[in-house]
């Protein structure tokens, strides 16, 4: 099962804001697009708004069949 797609969006930052959510991104272990992802959801908590969130993909192997063994 492949993950749902993702929306691209353009975003324009400005330098120095973009090197500040790079450096939070860094302390975090995530992706600067990760981050900014984060920051949104955590800003849209704060006013009130549910973001349902999207099921993420399995990981490893799927299970394996019975009729694989016969």
């Amino acid at each position: 099962m492949s993950p749902p797609p993702r929306k691209p969006f353009p975003l324009r930052l400005n330098p120095a804001l973009h090197a500040a959510v790079e450096r939070a991104a860094a302390a975090d272990m995530r992706s600067v697009n990760g981050e900014i992802e984060f920051l949104l959801r955590e800003a849209l908590a704060r006013r009130g708004i549910r973001v349902a969130v999207s099921e993420s993909p399995r990981r490893g192997r799927p299970p394996a069949r019975q009729s694989d063994f016969e």
